[in-house]
């Protein structure tokens, strides 16, 4: 029973201060009490109650006074936590881990010193526990968070933190007992009681077995031993009556609240299993420490054997079964036995272990068992059949598989039942005996519509002869027959038009239930086996149709044979193989694909219009205008088709070539022309070269020549050179004029008319000075020959013709000056008969001579007024020829003169 808790004591001598402490120590003493009445381990000094709580001297001293019997114990107010194992079980040599957590008072506190106590006493003189000391770790060396530390045989596996966990390695016997692990934390201090049993030889392990174990249900065995340490080899094995067992589950376990090492083995097991042993090993490496053995108690149902005699009987005989029990765990609950038949329940007899049938019948035969019942349930024995004879019954035929498709095996099976089975059979079919079939089953490997009918059967034993009861009917199922594809439109068929087929086929089991066409989406079906193409395409495929049932049957695939225009028209260059240069052998080709029909006509054009018909386009030597768009055409009986144009480009040296001069071929000076070399080449001409009229190089290799600004020096012929990859052709000059601007030729026209004006002044001047002088010459002559003439000038205008066809100056003739009469004083010599310049005297004179014969004529020419340099005159100027006739007036003697004519030239 629990204890109580204690009286409370009388405080006298005791501070007010201590009262507190005096309490907890009270209430520990309490908690001992309880501990020891239920077996459970702890301190029972109250110095050590007092220590494990830590404290300063005035604690110690009223713990030394409560210890002389003034309190058994007390607990203080701030405590310790510690957690681990209350017992740690190991044997001689292996060795021990002592799994421990702690928590100090003061959370922020770290553990300073650890120590592991053997034997150990609470000294009060001291005030602190002595001993056997087996590992100290005092302030200093716990430094990390987590270490390792080994003294001796101790390693201190734990931390600062909350972590105490020991191992010792190896353990002694001697070991066991109570040990102290006493923790300090600054002023805080604690010591806690850990126990060891060590025995001299290693422990046997226990097993747990299930509360009950039935055959056939699974269970599992559980072994466990209480003891695990790290870096100890351990192993747990099974073995069923002598043969070890797996599959096995293995698990270690080390936790504060316990350690241990287990194994589980799951089975189901049987019945036979039941008084088998399972035993448990305890290995270390290969070494067997210890073992235990358990018996299994298996309970199962009655386990029961049945027998008949006899096991053949014919029809009106007895026959005897027995049933007996064989074992039972637990035993029988009843002794009453039951008989089942085919799995049914026949009846139940009470001690009764034997079953008698009279006057057997066919029905009688079949499969028996019998069965008892225990606590765990019923048992049932193995059937064991009783056969009963007699003849073949009335035989009925089954087909497999029914109906049958045309072409699969079939198998027709003789159904009659008979004791013992049927020897021999008959086969019927449509009542006519099948030659060699006398088994009970009619292979018929490679169905076809003649073996459809009907179907019997006879069968017999060694004890009579059957009867045939009821005939079966093989229904030979086979796709359509002679599916066929017939096309109703008019043929020839041309492209585009409407087309209809129809798909037909002589028989069918089943009848057809549907159509197909192939390929698919030719055309659209209108009703049951009856397909449209709306427009005929020239390279329709092969139709075919199927006709089907439970499979297909396909036709043969018809050809529309589609008439259409030649396709795919194209111009084929058959030689040169390379480009085409001028003067070459060139041969065009026009190909198709395809026509239907076959008869075609070709014909040939270029750039539209119509060379010649053939199929070959020849050109024996071609020239650049053969270059051209050519197309083709193939004609038969449905259409024309014409191929892409074809570009025939033929390659020549550059021709034809010219310089035309923009704006045009007279152009004003200070304005701009531009000279183009206009060239026909095939490749294009890639380099121009300029010449001057001196065929001098201008060194531009442009196609236009631009003057900018035009000066009168440009004036003159140019021509250009064309090149290209094939050669070089040339043009001829063409002259370009620059004629003077408007302002020039105003200057210009000012200097001529001041050069002219000066001009007639001095020519004024002149015939003044000659006039003079001629007159006074003239005056002289007459006074030194009285026989002197005297002559009038008359001019006689005539009409001029052009002298040039070049452009038009811009001033006119002066007419004026052509009515203006020139004087002319002309003196003729005297003839000399006598002789070349010879002096003829007045008296040897001779008459004047006729005066026809001294006629003279004087071409008098006007001088042109267009003499400025590049001006045309704008009107027309007179270029007409002055005659002026010499009128004699008297006669008289000439003075003589040479023989010779003077001519004078009178210009304007």
């Amino acid at each position: 029973m629990p204890v109580q808790d204690p009286p409370a004591p009388a405080f006298d001598g005791f501070a007010s201060s201590d009262k507190m402490i005096v309490l907890g120590i009270l209430k520990l003493e309490h908690r001992r009490k309880q501990r020891s009445l239920s077996g459970l381990s702890g301190s029972s000094e109250v110095e050590e109650a007092v220590e494990c709580q830590g404290g300063n001297d005035e604690t110690r001293t009223l713990t030394s006074r409560l210890s002389e019997g003034h309190v058994a114990s007390f607990r203080p107010a701030t405590r310790w936590s510690v957690e681990h194992p209350q017992t740690l079980f190991a044997w001689e040599g292996a060795c021990i881990q002592i799994p421990c957590e702690y928590k100090v008072p003061q959370p922020s506190s770290r553990l300073d010193s650890i120590l592991l106590f053997q034997n150990y006493t609470f000294d009060s003189t001291i005030r602190d526990f002595t001993g056997k000391v087996l590992y100290n770790n005092t302030k200093g060396s716990i430094e990390t968070e987590l270490y390792f530390s080994q003294q001796d045989r101790v390693t201190f596996l734990g931390n600062r933190s909350k972590n105490c966990t020991l191992k010792i390695d190896p353990i002694h016997a001697n070991d066991s007992g109570k040990l102290g692990l006493r923790l300090i934390s600054g002023t805080d201090k604690w010591m806690e009681h850990i126990h060891l049993n060590v025995s001299e030889r290693p422990f046997q392990p226990y097993i747990q077995l299930p509360s009950e174990i039935r055959e056939s249900q699974r269970v599992s065995l559980t072994c466990g031993l209480n003891f695990t340490c790290f870096g100890y080899d351990l192993s747990l094995r099974w073995s069923l009556n002598g043969s070890e067992v797996s599959p096995v589950t293995s698990s270690i376990t080390s936790s504060v609240e316990n350690v241990y090492t287990e194994s589980k083995f799951t089975f189901q097991p049987k019945w036979t299993d039941h008084g088998k042993s399972m035993m448990c090993q305890v290995r270390h490496f290969s070494q067997v420490l210890s073992e235990r053995t358990v018996r299994l108690d298996v309970k199962y149902t009655p386990k029961l054997q049945i027998t008949v005699n006899p096991t053949e009987v014919e029809e009106g005989s007895s026959v005897t079964m027995t049933c007996q029990v064989s074992s039972s765990n637990p035993s029988l609950s009843t002794k009453k036995v039951s008989w089942f038949k085919d799995g049914s329940f026949l009846k139940e007899q009470e001690e009764q272990e034997e079953l008698t049938l009279h006057s057997v019948t066919k029905d009688m035969r079949g499969k028996y068992q019998c069965g008892a019942s225990n606590n765990i349930g019923q048992g049932k024995s193995k059937e064991v059949a009783l056969t009963v004879l007699y003849p073949p019954e009335p035989s009925k035929v089954h087909i497999y598989p029914s109906p049958a498709e045309e072409g699969q095996s079939v198998e027709l099976i003789c159904d009659s039942l008979a004791s013992p089975s049927a020897t021999n059979y008959t086969w019927y079919h449509n009542g006519e005996m099948v030659p060699g079939a006398s088994h009970e089953k009619l292979q018929i490997s490679n169905v076809s519509l003649w073996h459809a009918g009907k179907y019997s059967c006879l069968a017999e034993n060694r004890l009579g002869r059957g009867k045939r009861k009821q005939e079966a009917e093989l229904d030979v199922h086979y796709v359509p027959k002679a599916v066929t594809t017939v096309i109703q439109s008019v043929t020839p068929i041309r492209e585009g038009d409407s087309v209809t087929l129809d798909c037909r086929y002589n028989s069918s089991n089943p009848e057809v239930t549907k159509y197909e066409w192939s390929p698919q989406g030719s055309g659209s079906e209108v009703t049951p086996g009856v397909l449209r193409i709306q427009k005929a395409k020239w390279d329709s495929p092969p139709i075919k149709c199927a006709a089907c049932n439970y499979k297909c049957s396909w036709s043969f695939p018809v050809s529309l044979n589609v008439h259409y225009a030649p396709r795919a028209v194209k111009i084929l260059k058959v030689s040169p193989a390379s480009e085409i240069h001028a003067g070459q052998h060139v041969l065009l080709q026009c190909d198709f694909s395809g026509s239907l029909p076959t008869e075609v006509r070709f014909f040939w054009k270029k750039n539209g219009n119509l060379v010649q018909e053939g199929r070959d386009l020849n050109f024996s030597s071609i020239s650049p205008e053969d270059s051209g768009d050519y197309n083709c055409m193939v004609r038969n009986s449905i259409g024309e088709t014409s191929s892409q144009a074809w570009s025939l480009q033929v390659l020549y040296a550059p021709r034809r070539l010219r310089v035309s001069i923009s704006p045009g071929d007279s152009v004003m000076e200070g304005k701009k022309a531009t000279l183009s070399c206009e060239s026909d080449a095939h490749p294009p001409v890639f380099k121009y070269i300029w010449f001057d009229a001196n065929d001098q190089d201008l060194h531009f290799s442009g196609q236009k020549l631009r003057l900018e600004p035009l000066r009168v020096q440009h004036t003159g012929s140019y021509r250009c050179q064309g090149i290209n990859e094939l050669g070089t052709g040339k043009s001829p000059p063409s002259t370009l004029t620059v004629y003077y601007s408007p302002e020039t030729i105003g200057k210009r026209v000012a200097l001529g008319l001041g050069f002219c004006l000066a001009i007639c002044i001095l020519a004024i001047w002149g015939m003044k000075i000659q006039k003079k002088w001629k007159h006074n010459r003239s005056q002289q002559g007459l006074q030194e020959n009285s026989s002197g003439q005297s002559f009038f000038v008359r001019n006689k205008k005539a009409r001029r013709t052009r002298l040039t066809e070049g452009p038009q100056s811009q001033g006119c003739y002066n007419l004026a000056m052509d009515d203006t009469v020139s004087y002319a004083v002309l003196r003729f010599p005297e003839r000399d008969t006598n002789g070349a310049g010879g002096a003829r005297s007045p008296a040897t004179q001779g008459p004047p001579p006729n005066d026809d014969d001294t006629v003279t004529y004087s071409v008098l020419q006007k001088r042109n007024m267009g003499d400025y340099e590049n001006v045309s005159p704008s009107c027309p100027e007179d270029e007409s020829i002055h005659y002026s006739e010499l009128v004699q007036f008297g006669a008289g003697k000439r003075p003589p003169a040479k023989e010779d004519v003077d001519y004078v030239t009178l210009k304007h």
